[in-house]
């Protein structure tokens, strides 16, 4: 094994590119994608060094054009998840011992492959299978997940060195081992990003995984596996499984070795996912780690000091980037009724100038919704806003899935701080706001502390100090990630650690070295130099 401290490059966050008119990034992104939509691929699952179709397949679409297959992918049995698990306990005996700079090196070159040669692919994967803007499909597909992989490396070197104090004649050592068996990662379809990184971050540590992606995102996961096999993660390490999400986790949640799980997705599933745990902790080995990302209900707070177009702007793209489609995306909001009607004015004319369509074309600021499901849901609500006496839709309201799942972005305005939709996570286009007295400051405050069962993300605007810091204080406990002045969206790796509380799940803050701190057992060494010869003590002498 080389001998030395090895030093890895400094962590720098990706450059977003601008895909400007005739920008050559823009040329190649197009130019994958017209590919890309014109194939279709076959997916199968990635178990050890197989790749196993079971002629039991689902079709890739496109969100914006729903009939438009892109491919299939295989959807695996029991017997395959059980098969997955064995590879991983397998890899598990040479990847758990390898050096760390080895497993560092892979993720690295991961980082780069994505940067250079796979920019274009993975972006336009996610622009056509999860219908992301160019601009939404960079900051994620290429910025983000290259953040990712770059700052755990560099994140994992400053765990290993936190070292406890020694003294002449005792060393003292902190082994920060893998954990004893595998870890389960369970990944959403809004974020390329989080699908690479909730399975890498635990193998960079030394873990090996059973991967679900969502049935939504399989189209992008292609190439993140693509990467991953390239970059050199060996067979086994991370292996991947598609199909019935009870079923799958079901038969891993009963298995003895399984020590962990990294999740994102909706708070349901989560509590279930946790309950089964416990009911099953006498099979263990271990006391699992359970980690998981949920939902939000995420609010954008303006005080009467607040300047009117920062807070429309913060309203708009934090509402409708990704059509909603995010955990963090701002979905109830606050407003004095002395700035209201300026912003009512200006909110309305900028949701008007949105366009919406295919990602293909740059100048749509809107796309579809994920699926079907996810259409009807949001129709549902925005149908029950026309009917209530205490909801008003100012803006948007129309949908359509003849050909794509478009709904328009949709402002509601409500006389019930506890109306539905400033309690319920919708995950769409859809804002609701609530208009209150500039002199009810303070109950305000505790309004948005009270109206959500989530603590996720959050936002105030204030030119007022003072308002500033009553806010910080009244809303610490109301979001993980808190903003000021700015949208309670768009968390960077390595500047904001991302996660929330309560019902947004166990905040244990993607990228930073805290979530990494999840997937690792320490170990003391104790190493004593000069070894007492006498038990007794200098106590016992008369």
């Amino acid at each position: 094994m080389p001998k030395g401290f090895f030093h890895v490059p400094k962590a720098v966050n990706e450059p977003v590119k601008s895909y400007a008119p005739n920008s050559p990034e823009k040329a190649a992104v197009l130019a994958a994608y017209k590919k890309m939509w014109n194939e279709t691929i076959d997916v199968p699952n990635y178990i050890g060094s197989e790749e196993i179709r079971t002629g039991n397949t689902r079709n890739m679409t496109a969100p914006h054009d729903h009939q438009h297959v892109v491919g299939k992918y295989h959807l695996a049995e029991k017997v395959h998840v059980e098969k997955a698990i064995a590879s991983a306990l397998e890899a598990r005996k040479k990847w758990a011992n390898m050096a760390w700079e080895q497993r560092a090196a892979i993720f690295l070159k991961a980082a780069e492959l994505i940067a250079g040669p796979y920019r274009a692919k993975i972006n336009a994967a996610t622009m056509i299978a999860q219908s992301k803007t160019i601009y939404q499909a960079e900051i994620d597909a290429s910025c983000e997940l290259i953040d990712f992989l770059r700052y755990n490396v560099e994140f994992m070197t400053q765990i290993y060195n936190d070292q406890p104090k020694s003294i002449s004649d005792v060393w003292n050592r902190v082994e920060y081992r893998p954990l004893e068996g595998f870890v389960y990662a369970i990944t959403p379809f809004n974020f390329t990003a989080i699908a690479a990184n909730l399975p890498a971050s635990a193998a960079l540590m030394g873990n090996v995984v059973v991967w679900k992606p969502s049935d939504s995102q399989v189209f992008s996961a292609k190439i993140i596996i693509d990467v991953f096999k390239e970059a050199g993660v060996p067979d086994g390490v991370i292996n991947v499984v598609f199909g019935d999400p009870v079923m799958i986790t079901d038969t891993i949640l009963a298995h003895p070795d399984f020590a962990g799980v990294h999740y994102t997705g909706s708070t349901f599933v989560f509590k279930e996912i946790w309950k089964k745990i416990g009911c099953n902790i006498h099979t263990y080995k271990t006391y699992p780690r359970i980690v998981g990302e949920t939902g939000g209900k995420d609010f954008v707070l303006a005080h009467p000091s607040a300047n009117v177009k920062q807070v429309v702007t913060g309203i708009t793209r934090g509402a409708f980037e990704f059509q909603g489609q995010k955990c963090s995306a701002a979905s109830r909001g606050y407003i004095p009724q002395s700035l209201w009607p300026a912003v009512k004015e200006q909110l309305i004319a900028d949701v008007k100038s949105m366009k919406m369509g295919s990602p293909e074309d740059f100048s749509n600021f809107i796309t579809a919704v994920i699926h079907e499901g996810s259409f009807d849901k949001l129709a549902s609500y925005i149908d029950q806003a026309k009917k209530d006496a205490d909801a008003e839709i100012i803006i948007g309201g129309n949908y359509d899935k003849s050909k794509g799942y478009f709904i328009e972005p949709t402002v509601i305005v409500t006389a019930n701080p506890k109306y539905a939709t400033m309690e319920t996570e919708l995950f769409g286009p859809v804002m609701t706001i609530y208009v209150y007295e500039d002199a009810k400051w303070n109950e305000t405050l505790a309004l948005v502390d009270g109206t959500s069962e989530y603590a996720l993300t959050g936002a105030i605007f204030s030119q007022d100090r003072y308002a500033i810091e009553e806010a910080t204080l009244a809303l610490q406990n109301g979001s993980g990630n808190f903003y000021i002045n700015d949208k309670p969206t768009g968390a960077v790796v390595g500047m904001q650690p991302f996660g929330g509380a309560r019902a947004s799940g166990t905040n244990d803050k993607a990228g930073s070295m805290q979530n990494l701190l999840r997937w690792v057992s320490p170990r003391t060494i104790k190493e004593t130099f000069i070894t007492p010869e006498d038990y007794r003590y200098p106590f016992l002498g008369e």
